[in-house]
């Protein structure tokens, strides 16, 4: 078995969509995200795709280190998250940035292509 070291000085991807910033590091089939959201940040106005599903379908899991987050389901749950909280958000939400501090998130994946 062959151990691996990656770093987020150079990941291996770097995304910008509207009000937001993803880093990207894959090995093997695991995956890890780094997301910075930025004030004022709301997934249905910035990061939806046009003509897209009205709430985010992504299953997340991660935790976050700064800034506060606030995400209702499309079952009507709502829960806000702040610095040092685990999320674990199935699919189906909406998600926005709550006040003037930026939300930094890191968010890991089984699979390599989310």
């Amino acid at each position: 078995m062959t151990m691996h070291k990656k770093n987020f000085a150079k990941p291996d991807e770097v995304m910008t969509p509207p009000h937001m910033r993803v880093e990207r590091i894959t090995i093997g089939d695991r995956t890890i995200v780094k997301q910075v959201f930025e004030p004022g940040w709301r997934w249905s106005k910035d990061a939806r795709p046009p003509g897209g599903p009205k709430s985010c379908q992504i299953h997340h899991f991660g935790v976050q280190l700064t800034g506060r987050m606030h995400v209702k389901h499309d079952d009507g749950q709502e829960i806000d998250y702040g610095p040092g909280d685990v999320w674990d958000i199935p699919p189906g939400h909406d998600g926005w940035v709550v006040g003037d501090e930026a939300v930094v998130y890191y968010g890991f994946f089984q699979d390599a292509k989310k």
